[in-house]
């Protein structure tokens, strides 16, 4: 079978991500991923199309240049935020009351659900997506799509999840992609995608709550017999904890947030020897700042209390909080699950049995290990979803590269493409590193899975099957795509969720990404490469610790010659 490429763009709030991934068959091997860092985007909304344009932009176009590409459309999600929850259903005789019920009729009652809900306001609120959750006929009653097809009855109604958004969140994403001149093949309610590619057959089936700790939002979406039963987010998350730390601190946000990824912990209680480690700040221009990683800890417990608090709530609104309905107990994912004991804290706190998600392995990211973390999760759930589509191809030319790890790496070549703009130079920070311990112990923290979420690097696990599709999935409404602003505001379904588009705009002008370069190019890279280099070296701030580790490798290194000598 001839093979596809799906790329997806999941817009954070305090990053952007994109990913390439190659279809063949049912296989899928992620040959692309990065993050940077976000701007315009707001607990997970789209506020600023032209700040979010800009950096979207430079993520689009390094994946082009790294794979030698054309990204024509992708598929994206919607936010998390300001979304409503409500009840719809919908009914019909049957003309054939002896003959089995086809797909076709579920098909017929969920189209007229979504269409007969009355929205308080067209014009601004527009249905993200729904689930079905169960359906009756005259003689059985609360069944699943996977039981009532193939049933005969005379009636047939249906019960459904509708999740209502707000319309210009959703066409602010439309306004970042069509500026850009990329098509939007599909639009994802997350909550639903994410859990395609963190949670277990059986954990759905038994009852599960699905955390997701993002920067700006965080989000409990609780299934039951593989049905999503209920959904509820809060505008808080990992930026709050970094706002918290700089300014108890007194550093920058960008400080913050590197520290937090580096030492960020729950519990300061049970970190052991990890909790008297010092962090020390050195620049040049001020006093150097010591934080201790206890106090660091207790920065972060506090708020991570009260997110954990205001999701457990959500829970006891949703009437599934009794331990029978959630047997499989909660699962953690997003960025905010990497920090250290977050996972025992939120099993403290709760009583509920915990545990931290990453990606399943329905899929290969040799090169690409970045694509397993949780803060992942959310894209490759879309990658997942998006490939039963045969028909979607979002790229315009075959990849012709082997798949590499493009972390931290700089585009190999210059840009061609002239819409393109340069990347701006990589602002410095103030180095961090751990001060001398006041025992005259060793100034870096051990290097251990449970004292440093510093670590960082892929984990083998073993292959597992992929299971089989759960028996409710997100509504797929279909209606035309609007064409005009005044048919724009009759249209109460957002379109994009429902099939692909394609905005019929041509690529970019200019030369492609496969003619060769000129000589006076190669030339004038590598001296603007040159220049950087030269520049950014006397503003290094200095890190004393990596003088000390090489110090004791000298001394290590020494001992060892002496000892084979003698």
């Amino acid at each position: 079978m001839e093979e596809r490429y799906i790329a997806s763009a999941d817009l954070g709030t305090s990053k952007i991500s994109v990913c390439v991934a190659r279809i063949e068959n049912q296989d899928v091997q992620v040959i692309y991923y990065k993050e940077s860092p976000s701007d315009g985007i707001r607990n997970s909304y789209v506020f600023n199309p032209r700040k979010v344009e800009a950096q979207l932009r430079k993520a689009i176009t390094e994946a082009q240049q790294d794979l030698r590409i054309k990204v024509q459309k992708v598929i994206v999600g919607l936010p998390r935020y300001y979304v409503r929850q409500e009840t719809a259903s919908a009914g019909f005789d049957r003309n054939e009351e002896d003959s089995q019920i086809q797909e076709s009729e579920i098909r017929l009652l969920k189209s007229n659900a979504l269409e007969s809900y009355p929205l308080s306001d067209n014009k601004k609120e527009v249905i993200y997506g729904a689930v079905a959750q169960s359906f009756s006929t005259e003689d059985s009653f609360n069944e699943v799509e996977s039981d009532i097809v193939g049933m005969t009855a005379a009636r047939l109604d249906g019960h459904f999840k509708v999740f209502v958004g707000e319309r210009r969140y959703s066409s602010n994403i439309d306004n970042v992609f069509s500026s850009m001149g990329i098509g939007i093949a599909r639009k994802y309610f997350v909550p639903g995608i994410t859990a395609k590619a963190v949670l277990k057959d059986e954990q759905m089936e038994n009852g599960v709550a699905l955390f997701d700790l993002g920067a700006g939002v965080s989000s409990v979406t609780i299934f039951k017999n593989k049905i999503l039963r209920f959904y509820a987010a809060i505008p808080f998350g990992g930026n709050s904890i970094t706002n918290d730390i700089k300014s108890q601190c007194n550093i920058s946000t960008e400080l913050a947030e590197n520290i937090k990824k580096a030492y960020g912990a729950c519990m300061p209680n049970k970190l052991s020897s990890f909790g008297e480690k010092i962090i020390q700040i050195n620049d040049e221009d001020t006093p150097a700042i010591q934080i201790s990683v206890k106090y660091l800890s207790e920065i972060i417990t506090a708020r991570m209390k009260e997110i954990v608090e205001a999701l457990l709530y959500e829970i006891q609104m949703s009437g599934y909080a009794d331990e029978d309905q959630l047997r499989a107990g909660v699962v953690v994912t997003g960025g905010g699950a990497e920090l250290v004991n977050c996972a025992n804290y939120i099993r403290e706190l709760s009583g509920y049995s915990v545990k931290t998600a990453t990606s399943r392995r329905f899929f290969s990211c040799e090169g690409c290990p970045e694509a397993m973390d949780s803060s992942a999760a959310t894209t490759m759930g879309m990658i997942l979803a998006a490939k039963n589509d045969k028909s979607l191809n979002c790229t315009s030319f075959p990849v012709t590269k082997s798949p590499v790890s493009t972390v931290g790496a700089q585009p190999q070549r210059p840009s061609r493409t002239a819409s393109a703009p340069s990347a701006p130079a990589a602002k410095e920070t103030p180095a961090t590193s751990p001060a001398p311990d006041p025992q005259g112990g060793s100034t870096a923290p051990a290097a251990t899975a449970e004292e440093s979420p510093a670590v960082t690097g892929s984990v083998q696990r073993p292959e597992e099957k992929e299971e089989k599709k759960a028996d409710a999935e997100f509504i797929v409404p279909k209606v035309r795509v609007e064409q005009t602003r005044e048919e724009e505001t009759s249209v109460s379904i957002e379109p994009s969720v429902a099939a692909a588009q394609d905005n019929g705009q041509d690529e970019d002008e200019g030369p492609s990404v496969f003619d060769p370069y000129t000589e006076k190019e190669i030339k004038d890279a590598g001296q603007k490469k040159g220049k950087a280099s030269r520049a950014a070296r006397p503003d290094r701030p200095r890190i004393t610790w990596l003088k000390h580790i090489s110090e004791k490798a000298t001394e290590g290194l020494e001992r060892l010659f002496n000892d084979m000598e003698e």
